[in-house]
């Protein structure tokens, strides 16, 4: 029984990056995209930006845009709302992260953002690497 729980141990301890899509909802301005974002990359990061690639219902990119979620402190959890002005959330199919274009902290690798990256979601959109 105590080998079962080796390799959880092992999984939580190591370095991730984990971006959750929350939501996706009509805003004033045109859909807002809410994220939850847990750093436990070991270091604070100062600034970290990602580019995104909007997909259509039809599968065909509609946008590429950068979201910038700034500061993100280790082993804290951050929730951040984008408003993409001008998008119908209903025809969002799919979100895509393409790089990470910032990515800046103590003793952190620039790649490090994007290689130790996880992603999740719990809306109906499609939403990953």
């Amino acid at each position: 029984m105590s080998l079962a729980t080796v390799p959880a141990r092992a999984e939580q301890s190591e370095p991730v990056l984990t971006l959750e899509l929350n939501a996706a909802q009509p805003s004033d301005k045109g859909c807002r995209l809410t994220f939850l974002v847990n750093n436990n990359l070991g270091a604070d990061l100062t600034k970290a930006a990602f580019e995104i690639a909007l997909f259509n219902e039809a599968g065909v990119v509609d946008r590429l845009t950068v979201l910038d979620f700034k500061d993100l402190p280790t082993g804290k959890t951050k929730v951040t709302r984008f408003d993409l002005a001008g998008t119908d959330c209903t025809k969002v199919s799919r979100v895509l992260i393409n790089s990470a274009t910032e990515c800046v902290g103590t003793g952190l690798e620039p790649a490090a953002c994007m290689r130790k990256l996880k992603t999740d979601t719990r809306t109906g959109v499609a939403f990953g690497v």
